[in-house]
């Protein structure tokens, strides 16, 4: 009986062990596979084993069974008993790129990327199809994740033939929403091979202004490249910008408040929406109808579509109001495409609604990237107190913080004649004066001293009205940080022309729209001799408003292309996943007493 008990428990192992390996290779080592157990019954049996390969063998099915069944840390711990060194080459690769898939689980890119490092990867090629996709997937995944778009791309495209159905679907999308992701300056052909042709239909696509001459770049470049997949199967973005293409835009609602609190601005968005629309006239272009609605006198969200869609519209342009933006936020579809002019608090609204405003959160982040691209680390931070200040404060310290960027301090601004002790505070100038008061009663008498200031601030991020603007700055002369470089969001600048603002102001560098910098542009030069006060402060929301008119068109095509831009009047504008329009922007530093604007830096 106990013999039969032992025959049976051999036959259950040798079932197992080829339940969960693939056919023997001479040198490779056998694979695991989905096995017909559970994973206590593979750990048991890998126990009991005492053959050191076939042990190994059943624990790393059973890692690799937790993994497939979403418990990564049960995974990671059988991998872990798993003495990979002793494993052959092909069970080393399945082990290394299980080990990646754990590391992405974890968001850990670059752990990832040191576990397909392993020697025995050099070997993938003779592994079955079912591996090297696998483990070509999670290196894709992982270069993408730690940034290297153009390897990740490289990657799906030598899986991209080893794959078919819905597989085969989803890399092909993914190869070009890397390809489109990346910036025209990095798109450079210098191959002929399919990566080489992807790169080229992405700059065709990208080089082309109208959806038109999009259309026509695509068909251009399918004709003389009939055999690529892109051409045989056309990205489905692409395949929207010529449902786009054949779609003009016949008539659009602006839709802005005309009376109450916020009639001035809706005024100054609307001049300038229209001086848009008037220029395109005179180049002429056809530019789509504008219908009129008035945001203050609306009952009902409702009852405005259902006169808009009766009127033709196809575009909405606004609202304004946030209360407004919030409602249609908080829908779960419009049956309008709508281009709000404001951001509601939620992350993701309807398909059909994109967001668009003059965010000082886009400054803030815009802030972060110059110091960084100035080669700064260390960020001293100065905002006012209260809602705005926090918004600013969070934008800015996520991103610098996020790009390894340190904060070292904070002062929240709010009674100026606070001012010289918060500053004094932040540079720690206080505990310069105590050492010297110190060592003055140690030796007993005058020691000359002046106060010296903390040295690890490389730079202030300073959001402040001009006002506070103009007293934070002589304050850092006074309390000896005034050689501290100040990188501030557009609100310092007040675009009066007041020479002696400036000159208080001096050194202070900041972000500002195009509109308020070039102030030669044609554009302005029309609008300023109509309205003057366009050259001012309330230039930025003109410059938001010819911006909404030159959006409302492309808002398919910068969805559909990731990473393509606008050079628009309120900045460069782009589209995040979540379809808000942000801007980037050019830079200006306060120099004797006038505004001057600074080269660009790569972004």
């Amino acid at each position: 009986m106990i013999a039969c008990l032992r025959l049976f428990s051999a036959l259950c192992l040798a079932a197992l062990l080829a339940a969960c390996a693939s056919s023997p290779s001479s040198s490779l080592g056998e694979l695991p596979r989905t096995p017909d157990a559970s994973i206590e019954q593979l750990l048991e049996q890998a126990a009991k084993s005492k053959d050191p390969e076939k042990a190994a063998l059943l624990r790393l099915s059973a890692a690799d069974l937790a993994y497939r069944q979403g418990n990564a840390g049960q995974s990671a711990q059988i991998l872990q008993q798993v003495p990979t060194e002793q494993l052959k080459p092909g069970q080393q690769v399945f082990a290394s790129t299980l080990a990646a898939e754990l590391a992405m689980v974890r968001n850990q890119p670059k752990a990832a990327l040191t576990a397909l490092s392993h020697p025995s990867l050099q070997r993938l090629g003779e592994l079955p199809v079912e591996q090297q996709v696998r483990t070509g997937t999670v290196h894709a995944r992982a270069l993408e994740a730690d940034g290297q778009t153009l390897a990740a791309a490289r990657e799906r495209i030598f899986i991209a033939p080893m794959l078919e159905g819905e597989a085969a679907s989803k890399n092909h999308e993914a190869i070009w929403t890397l390809i489109a992701s990346l910036p025209t300056d990095q798109l450079q052909p210098t191959t002929d091979d399919d990566l080489g042709g992807w790169i080229r239909l992405a700059l065709a696509v990208k080089t082309a202004g109208t959806l038109e001459q999009q259309q026509a770049a695509i068909d251009n470049w399918r004709e003389h490249n009939p055999k690529h997949p892109a051409a045989i199967q056309l990205p489905l973005p692409l395949t929207k910008l010529k449902e786009l293409a054949s779609q003009p835009l016949s008539k659009i609602a602006l839709l802005l408040p005309q009376d109450g609190p916020l009639a001035s601005v809706g005024r100054a968005l609307r001049e300038g929406f229209m001086a848009a629309h008037y220029q395109a006239q005179q180049a002429g272009q056809k530019p789509p109808a504008i219908e009129f609605y008035d945001s203050s006198r609306l009952n009902s969200l409702d009852e405005f579509y259902r006169k808009a869609q009766a009127d033709g519209v196809q575009l909405v342009v606004g609202p304004l109001e946030k209360p407004l933006v919030k409602q249609l936020s908080a829908r779960p579809q419009l049956p309008i495409t709508t281009l709000a002019l404001n951001y509601s608090e939620g992350e993701q609204g309807p398909a059909q609604l994109f967001q668009f405003g003059l965010a000082a959160e886009d400054e803030a982040r815009e802030v972060s990237r110059r110091a960084r691209a100035d080669g700064l680390h260390r960020a001293a931070i100065m905002v006012p107190k209260g809602e705005w200040g926090d918004r600013v404060y969070k934008a800015f310290s996520q991103d610098w913080q996020a790009n390894g960027g340190s904060i070292v301090a904070t002062e929240r601004v709010d009674q100026p004649v606070q001012l010289a002790q918060q500053i004094a505070d932040m540079f720690q100038l206080r505990q310069s004066e105590g050492r010297a008061k110190s060592l003055q009663s140690t030796v007993g008498s005058q020691v000359a001293a002046q106060p010296s200031r903390r040295q690890d601030i490389e730079f202030i991020f300073l959001a402040a009205t001009p006002q506070q603007a103009q007293q934070i700055k002589p304050t850092l002369n006074f309390q000896y940080a005034g050689d501290v470089p100040v990188y501030a969001t557009s609100h310092v600048f007040s675009a009066s022309g007041d020479q002696n603002q400036y000159n208080d102001m001096n050194g202070i560098r900041f972000c500002e729209t195009p509109w308020l910098l070039d102030a030669n542009d044609p554009l302005r030069k029309q609008v300023t001799a109509q309205w003057p006060q366009a050259g001012g402060s309330l230039g930025r929301l003109y410059a938001m408003g010819v911006d909404a008119y030159r959006l409302a068109p492309r808002l398919g095509q910068l969805k559909a292309l990731p990473d393509s831009r606008i050079q628009g009047q309120s900045g460069s504008l782009g589209m995040t996943q979540n379809q808000r329009v942000e801007r980037q922007l050019p830079w200006a530093e306060f120099i004797n007493g006038q505004v001057q604007r600074l080269p660009d830096t790569s972004r």
